[in-house]
């Protein structure tokens, strides 16, 4: 008898859960992780999948693309993932990269044609797509208007001037270090380094890390040093002088220096093995790329946003303050960290930490 009790209660309660099942939809575990800098976790730069997925993915974290690249090789799990231009030959020739499919990529036909036009960066030889462009800018002189005049920062030598010892921060990041050197070296095409020019460019990094302060990761620990006066020259990224200038903090940009900025593009690329699905992945790369993302990826940011029709309709002034109402005027006088050959670039990642330990 009490079987039998059990044996039916047992019964109505599965009946129970079957029918609660129809009346709701079923729980999935699909989770999209994004392996990302820190700071684009912001949810006004994906929107369109806040609202679809009722939230945001997961973020994970990088300070920079080498430590990326490293901990993907070692077996670390992500699913769509942020480098920039540099770093998109070394990361496919190592089979971390899945093809994307462009018919599932609203954006892909109004990226900007300069990035399109590029070797090796949204498509391969084959015409296979790896790449799909996010946001671009600059890496620039970076300083603070009390402390420092104009005329002492005319060229980019000023890094390793004595005048400026430990008052100088430049990135804890092989490719804006070696876009500093490269620059200063009267280089514009780090493709074409020769051996002596490398030689050249690393003796130039030993100088300026006579004076360096800080090796900074991101934007809040320089945007910290320059605030507190800690630092007072940096090589830095737009967002810098963006978020220091809006707190009204005495920094500016120096764009005219003798021998000019870096450029660089960066943007998503989706990973070998990842678990989340495809589905989701196309939906975040399509909301990062939406045109309504662009107004705010300039103003708030101080940076291009990829998509062509997004920055048209940008307001012409914003534009024109932050220095993106001429595209060719952005990259005139500018090293491009274009792709590299991965044997190049794995000599300047030895070389630069042998520097920051002081050999």
């Amino acid at each position: 008898m009490i079987a039998n009790t059990a044996k039916t209660y047992l019964t109505t309660a599965l009946a129970a859960a079957l029918a609660l099942g129809a009346a709701f939809p079923a729980f999935s575990a699909d989770t999209l992780t994004v392996f990302d800098w820190s700071g684009y976790e912001d949810p006004a730069f994906h929107p369109a999948y806040t609202q679809k997925h009722e939230g945001s993915p997961e973020f994970s974290f990088f300070g920079d693309e080498e430590e990326a690249f490293q901990k993907l090789r070692s077996g670390f799990k992500a699913d769509v993932a942020h480098p920039c231009s540099q770093s998109v030959v070394k990361w496919r020739e190592a089979g971390l990269l899945e093809p994307l499919d462009t018919a599932k990529l609203t954006a892909w036909n109004d990226i900007l044609p300069n990035f399109k036009a590029m070797k090796n960066l949204m498509t391969s030889d084959d015409g296979t797509a790896w790449f799909i462009p996010f946001e671009w800018g600059n890496t620039v002189l970076t300083y603070r208007t009390d402390t420092v005049k104009p005329e002492e920062i005319a060229s980019l030598k000023a890094f390793a001037d004595p005048k400026f010892k430990d008052r100088v921060s430049i990135g804890d990041n092989v490719d804006d270090a070696y876009a500093l050197a490269s620059l200063a070296i009267g280089l514009k095409d780090w493709t074409a380094m020769t051996d002596a020019q490398f030689a050249e460019a690393s003796a130039f990094l030993r100088e300026v890390h006579k004076n360096v302060r800080l090796y900074w990761t991101d934007n809040t620990d320089l945007s910290q040093a320059l605030a507190s006066g800690e630092v007072d020259l940096a090589w830095a990224w737009n967002e810098t002088a963006t978020t220091l200038q809006a707190e009204s903090q005495p920094v500016a940009i120096k764009k005219d220096t003798q021998e000019g900025l870096s450029t660089w593009v960066c943007g998503y690329v989706r990973l070998k093995g990842a678990e989340a699905s495809a589905d989701l992945a196309y939906d975040y790369l399509n909301a990062v790329t939406e045109p309504a993302v662009a107004a705010y990826m300039v103003e708030s940011w101080g940076y291009g946003h990829s998509n062509a029709k997004g920055m048209a309709a940008v307001d012409p002034k914003i534009l024109a303050e932050k220095g993106y109402a001429d595209v060719d005027a952005f990259v005139a006088n500018t090293l491009f960290q274009s792709p590299m050959p991965t044997e190049l670039r794995q000599k300047m990642i030895a070389e630069f930490e042998k520097i920051k330990s002081g050999y």
